[in-house]
């Protein structure tokens, strides 16, 4: 099994040590060269580094340890989430768990294709076409990580809408006509988790140890693929012209905001499930400062990232404003 601690994950920014004073097209072919090194030394396989059928393992949704944390989802801090039974907590708890994995897996799917549709853009010895395999790998990896998750939890989770994955096929086309923006939405979606993984992982609270497991798989090997798709954007957004930097501008906020809350709050068929009124949700959530800034704490880098590539303009501002998803710029902490 391999050995992994979030403490040796570091930020994707950080994973790029080579010298200022390189050229730039030797440091991204160097970021590259330890990219795939990683991929290579530091990677995990679903059924080998998953411990799934050790007793300590077992995953049972009445749990304790499933019951939400306040101090990480604010639903588990409300009146209504503290009234109800023990076994209910916790099946709700693990069933929000179950739940995100699912969407992550629909997400990754919508990933690893758009990488696969860039991937075929890329001319012979291209150095990003084997690291691109190798992220299909991993995601792959961590998809059946997920769907393992889900079944043994024996909740029927449905992920996504349909209506958001009958769009999805437009963002899979993008890998191959508008990679720019493809990076754009892997980060929206993988930057928000990302966050809220490092926090839990870091946190005083007890975890299961299924989850801490498959969370701790998950922020090491993300750091590789938030990291390319970070420098992957800095190299190539500049060399945009003008009309596809200013389709970005307008573009992301909706992707960013849209994607942060499906993957931070319940959804709307939990909700139905576990009857979770409307004033609770607006509560938590909606009405919540504390839980808007958590938001938006998510999303600083991929949003500080957007204002040092020029696109974030005065009328695309105001739309990250709408979304409730725009900060003044300040360094981004895990």
């Amino acid at each position: 099994m391999t050995e992994l601690d979030v403490r040796t994950a570091p930020p994707a920014e950080e994973l790029d040590e080579s010298p200022q004073s390189v050229k730039e097209a030797d440091r991204w072919n160097k970021l590259l060269d330890r990219l795939n090194d990683l991929s290579i030394t530091k990677h995990f396989d679903a059924y080998v580094d998953v411990p799934w059928d050790d007793p300590a393992f077992a995953l049972d949704p009445t749990d304790p340890r499933w019951e939400l944390d306040p101090e990480m989802d604010p639903l588990g801090a409300t009146q209504w989430y503290v009234d109800l039974p023990q076994q209910d907590r916790a099946r709700l708890g693990c069933e929000l768990v179950a739940s995100k994995m699912k969407i992550g897996l629909v997400f990754e799917n919508i990933l690893k294709r758009g990488l696969l549709e860039f991937a075929l853009t890329l001319p012979n010895r291209s150095p990003e076409f084997r690291y691109a395999y190798h992220e299909v790998i991993e995601e792959a990896q961590h998809s059946l990580m997920f769907q393992e998750f889900v079944n043994r939890s024996g909740i029927d989770v449905k992920g996504m809408g349909k209506l958001i994955q009958f769009g999805a096929r437009g963002v899979i086309k993008l890998g191959r006509r508008f990679p720019a923006l493809f990076f754009l939405f892997v980060l929206g979606g993988e930057d928000p988790i990302d966050y809220v993984q490092r926090q839990e992982l870091r946190g005083g609270g007890e975890i299961h140890p299924l989850l801490e497991r498959v969370m701790r798989i998950h922020v090491t090997e993300e750091a590789r693929h938030l990291s390319f798709a970070r420098h992957y954007l800095k190299r190539t957004v500049p060399e945009l012209s003008w009309f596809r930097r200013r389709m970005l501008a307008l573009r992301v906020p909706f992707i960013l905001g849209q994607m942060a809350g499906m993957m931070l709050k319940p959804s709307k068929s939990m909700v139905r499930q576990f009857g979770i009124p409307k004033s609770v949700i607006k509560e938590a959530y909606k009405h919540n400062p504390e839980a808007r800034q958590f938001v938006r704490d998510s999303l600083r880098k991929v949003r500080n990232l957007c204002i040092e590539l020029g696109i974030v303009t005065p009328v695309s501002r105001q739309l990250w404003k709408a979304f409730g998803i725009w900060d003044e710029p300040s360094p981004a902490t895990d």
